[in-house]
C-alpha cells in the first residue's frame, strides 16, 4: 500500500469543525503511520464521527489542515477519496437486497465488469464468514452479520485506508471477536486503519498507537503503554470484608496514598493509583504502607493486587468519566454517512 513521504496515512494540524455555538472538534492533530491500526477512543460526543468525516471528505473542515497519505482533504478530495473507505455507524447497504446482490452491485457500481463483480462477491461471503447467507435479505441478518457485509462492501477494492467508525456498537462479544479478526486481516495485507470507539478493550485488542478524544480536543496519545504509564506508576485493588468500611477505607488511602480514590461497581472493591511520590516511595512501599494503615483500623482485606493501570482507569483519569462498556452509536452532528467512492 502507498503512503505519503513521511509514512503516515493521516496527518492533521488545528483541525476545526463548528456546528452553531459547537465546536464539535476543536484543534485536533493526529498522525497515523502507515499499515497500522490507529485508534481514537473518546465518549459520546467527544468529536470522532465529525474527525472521521473530515478525513474522509464528507464534511468540510473549518480550521486547519489534514492530509490522507499526502493529499490536501480539500484541495485533492478525489485523490483522497481513490485511496479510502468508510464503515460508519449504520448499515450503508440496501436492506432489501441479499448480501450477494448488494455486493455485486457495488462492485457494478465500482467499475468491475459483472463477472469479476460476482466473483469478488463471492470471495467476500466465504472470507466473512457469510456464504450460507448470501441469498438472503440483508434486514434478515443479524447485528453481527450486517456489520461483516458492511466492511465486506467497503473492501470491494482494497482501499488504502480504512475508516471504521465505531463498528461493534451494539454486538454481542461472539459477533464482536469475529468483526476484530476482520480487521486484523485487512490490516496484514497493508491497509491501515483508522477505528474509533468507545470500548476500552476494543482498543486494546486492536490499536498499536491511541488517541484520547474528549471536547473536540486530543488529550492524550501513545501507545497503551505510554497510556497507562502517564497516570501512574501502578494501580492498587482492594477488596474488603466488610461493604460498611468502604468509606473509612477510601479516606485512609486517600490520606495515605496521596491519590485518588477509585470506588468499583462492586460495593466491597476500591482501586488507586499510585506512582513516585516526592518521598520517593515506589507503588510496592506505598501499597504496603496502605495495608499497614488499614490493618491498623481493623479494616480487613480480602484480597489485594498491584499492577499497571489498565485503559480504564486512564480513560476516568483523563477524561473525569468512566468508559463505556456498552452503549449507543454517537450522533455528533445530522449528516448521513456515506461509503466514498
Amino acid at each position: 500500500m502507498g503512503e505519503s513521504a513521511s509514512g503516515l496515512a493521516i496527518e492533521t494540524s488545528g483541525l476545526v469543525k463548528v456546528f452553531g455555538e459547537t465546536r464539535a472538534v476543536d484543534g485536533v492533530d493526529l498522525a497515523v503511520p502507515a499499515g497500522t491500526v490507529y485508534g481514537v477512543l473518546g465518549p459520546n460526543g467527544a468529536g470522532k464521527t465529525t474527525t472521521v468525516k473530515m478525513l474522509a471528505t464528507l464534511l468540510r473542515p473549518d480550521g486547519g489542515r489534514a492530509r490522507v497519505f499526502g493529499h490536501d482533504v480539500l484541495h485533492e478530495a478525489d485523490a483522497v477519496r481513490a485511496r479510502v473507505s468508510l464503515t460508519g455507524q449504520y448499515a450503508s447497504v440496501d436492506e432489501d437486497l441479499t448480501g450477494a446482490e448488494n455486493l455485486i452491485l457495488l462492485g457494478r457500481l465500482l467499475g468491475h465488469r459483472k463477472p469479476a463483480a460476482r466473483r469478488r462477491a463471492e470471495q467476500l461471503l466465504e472470507a466473512f464468514g457469510l456464504a450460507e447467507a448470501a441469498g438472503k435479505q440483508v434486514k434478515n441478518y443479524s447485528g453481527g452479520m450486517r456489520r461483516r457485509i458492511d466492511i465486506a462492501a467497503s473492501i470491494l477494492n482494497t482501499p488504502d485506508l480504512l475508516f471504521l467508525d465505531e463498528p461493534t456498537t451494539g454486538l454481542d462479544p461472539r459477533s464482536r471477536n469475529q468483526v476484530w479478526d476482520i480487521v486484523r486481516a485487512v490490516v496484514s495485507r497493508g491497509t491501515t486503519v483508522l477505528l474509533t470507539t468507545q470500548y476500552l478493550d476494543e482498543a486494546d485488542q486492536l490499536a498499536s498507537r491511541i488517541a484520547v478524544i474528549d471536547h473536540g480536543k486530543v488529550i492524550a496519545e501513545g501507545t497503551k503503554g505510554e497510556l497507562k504509564a502517564s497516570v501512574g506508576a501502578g494501580a492498587v485493588h482492594l477488596r474488603l470484608r466488610d461493604a460498611e468500611r468502604r468509606p473509612e477505607a477510601e479516606r485512609l488511602l486517600a490520606r495515605v496514598l496521596e491519590a485518588r480514590i477509585q470506588l468499583d461497581p462492586d460495593p466491597v472493591a476500591l482501586t488507586a493509583r499510585v506512582g513516585l511520590r516526592g518521598d520517593g516511595a515506589g507503588a510496592a512501599e506505598q501499597a504496603s504502607r496502605a495495608l499497614a494503615e488499614l490493618a491498623r483500623s481493623g479494616i480487613t482485606v480480602d484480597t489485594f493486587s498491584l499492577g499497571q493501570p489498565s485503559l480504564d482507569e486512564v480513560f476516568l483519569a483523563l477524561t473525569d468519566r468512566p468508559a463505556a462498556r456498552t452503549g449507543a452509536p454517537e450522533n455528533e452532528a445530522n449528516e448521513e454517512q456515506e461509503i466514498p467512492a
